[in-house]
């Protein structure tokens, strides 16, 4: 177990998360050599925990209990899901090696556990920027190559040797996502056999860049923007805030004046505002981690349920916003639900919920194109 190293840097916990919208751009020509795969998530794994018990105590806006449902991961999906974590390392080093440390299983959890139930999940272990590697160690090039490398060759063991001809979700929030932009740019974009398996790619607080007033022709050229339940190789982006977006925040704003950044509501994709579904575990994360100490500022009340998991039914209301130039989900608080603290100052608003705030919708809508893939594909 261990405890931050300076609490001074706890703040940089949030800063480290949206660390990987760097992440992808130098493009060195060389990098380490790929390393065998470690897995933190993958069918068969023990101890996997991206397999959890999913019961979950769900509530209203009010605070009621309006049930408590068991549900099992997935075991007959023909999609499954490839999940990139954002910057939780508290290796000492600018650079991760491949160990899977408490907070590596801890993210996962929170992130992409819950999906389990509509795919098999695979994430690899890579080594990432680290939290310190924001808090001042050196990082090279080199190293933001190796990151993607890592993963990218993840993705082509798990082509080759276990796809079998699967649908896949891909799934990232902030450096994770920033990788899975390049990977999905790269090596998904421009292929159409490789198109046909994207069933949707949820890259969340990573700036997705689309040409103004359209769907796609930033990052993507070919894959557009989510904007049905029934629709599929799409992408759903966005980064969450409940306050005005500040003049020098870096999300929701790009330099390029052809662009703009991709906001998509998971709840209405059509546009518009819905209500969210909140879901999170009860399990703490990692004790004496940065990520563990940092989520503290957000004002989250304590769970007092006894299932693995809560869901808060209609708990926060979103609608996609350009105020002030910045295109980001704007949250508002219903009933009695906490209104968040942005961490670690306004401009980082709800960045550290991103992956949470609207779970529930998520969950739905990879369930509802799982089923749209496999009614055309399978």
């Amino acid at each position: 177990m261990r405890t931050p190293r300076d609490p001074s840097i706890v703040w940089l916990s949030a800063l480290a998360l949206g660390a990987g919208l760097l992440i992808s751009v130098a493009r060195p020509a060389e990098a380490a050599p790929a390393s065998p795969i470690t897995w933190l998530c993958r069918p068969g794994l023990a101890d996997n925990p991206c397999e959890p018990d999913l019961t979950t105590t769900r509530y209203n806006a009010d605070g009621e209990v309006t049930g408590v449902r068991p549900k099992s991961p997935a075991r007959d999906s023909d999609v499954d899901c490839f999940y990139v974590y954002p910057t939780v390392s508290d290796q000492p080093t600018a650079q991760a090696n491949f160990d899977v440390d408490p907070e590596l299983r801890s993210i996962a959890l929170y992130q992409a556990a819950r999906y389990s139930s509509e795919c098999r999940v695979f994430a690899p272990v890579y080594r990432q920027l680290t939290i310190a590697a924001i808090g001042g160690v050196p990082v090279t090039a080199e190293m933001r190559e190796t990151a993607y490398q890592d993963v990218r060759h993840a993705w082509l063991h798990y082509l080759r040797h276990d796809n079998d001809g699967r649908g896949v979700v891909f799934i990232g929030h902030s450096q994770g996502a920033s990788v899975l932009r390049r990977l999905v740019a790269e090596e998904i974009d421009p292929d159409r056999a490789l198109r046909k398996k994207l069933v949707s790619a949820l890259l969340l607080g990573s700036n997705v860049t689309v040409e103004k007033g359209k769907d796609r022709g930033g990052d993507f050229e070919h894959i557009p923007a989510c904007r049905s339940r029934k629709q599929i190789g799409c992408v759903v982006a966005f980064e969450t805030f409940n306050q005005p977006v500040p003049a020098d925040s870096r999300f929701g704003r790009t330099d390029d004046p052809r662009l703009e950044v991709l906001c998509t509501n998971p709840a209405e994709l059509r546009g518009g505002s819905a209500s969210v579904d909140t879901v999170f575990p009860t399990e703490p994360f990692a004790s004496g981690t940065i990520i563990a100490a940092v989520i503290g500022i957000l004002g989250q009340p304590p769970f007092t349920a006894t299932t693995p998991w809560v869901r808060y039914n209609s708990a926060y209301r979103a609608e996609c916003s350009d105020a002030d130039g910045a295109n980001v989900l704007q949250v508002t608080a219903r009933g009695v639900s906490p209104v968040l603290n942005p961490a670690p100052d306004p401009t980082w608003g709800l960045h550290l919920v991103d992956a949470n705030i609207a779970l529930g919708d998520l969950i739905v809508l990879v369930d509802r194109q799982a089923d749209r893939w496999e009614n055309l594909y399978d």
